[in-house]
């Protein structure tokens, strides 16, 4: 089907951008992270995935492949539909996400509506090593935050996370931290002296 759908940002409503194209509008739902990075009346390219059934003809539209890619992976998981993996997705960032997914965060999944403890545990458990996999391929913002499971960093990112950094600013502070030779506490305390500094 689509790829992509680029055209001028006609609509922004709730988790729903209108895209004109040649005189057409073409009604995609989205997360509140990709309704944060456009501007009505300007120029977008939305990454796609349309959903057709017998009763409907549903487009899904991203800011970026990540993006895409987090949702194709949610859909994969038993039990996840299109309207709750665009809600675990708009509760979020995609970096935030694939954080929460890879340390076994279960508290900022169920932040999303329509996520509970038991569908939470089954999306980390189902995604983690599928994730782990594609880190490397993937252009996330903040890769130095986005570490193995039950690492260091990985350790240090998600106490730093939770402390309120955002992951640009993790990502930069973990960078010039000797992740091997320090604890999880050393390795934070010189994170936080990194960003003192920044």
């Amino acid at each position: 089907m689509f790829y992509y759908l680029c055209g001028t940002v006609a609509v922004l409503e709730a988790n729903l951008a209108v895209l004109d194209i040649g005189g057409v509008g073409y009604a995609c739902h989205t997360t509140g992270y990709t309704i944060s990075q456009l501007q009505l009346g300007k120029q977008h390219k939305l990454y796609t995935y349309c959903n057709i059934r017998e009763d409907a003809f549903d487009i899904f539209g991203f800011s970026s492949r990540e993006e895409l890619n987090l949702f194709q992976r949610l859909l994969g998981v038993s039990g996840v539909g299109p309207r709750v993996a665009l809600a675990i997705l708009s509760a979020t960032t995609p970096d935030q996400f694939a954080l929460a997914v890879m340390t076994g965060d279960e508290k900022s999944l169920t932040r999303a509506q329509g996520v509970g403890k038991k569908m939470a545990q089954r999306i980390i458990l189902e995604l983690r090593d599928k994730l782990s996999g594609e880190l490397t391929t993937m252009e996330f913002s903040s890769p130095a935050a986005l570490a193995v499971p039950g690492s260091k960093a990985g350790e240090a990112a998600a106490a730093l996370a939770a402390l309120g950094y955002s992951q640009s600013e993790i990502s930069l502070a973990l960078k010039g931290a000797d992740v091997e030779k320090l604890s999880v506490e050393e390795i934070i305390r010189a994170a936080l002296r990194a960003m003192v500094r920044q």
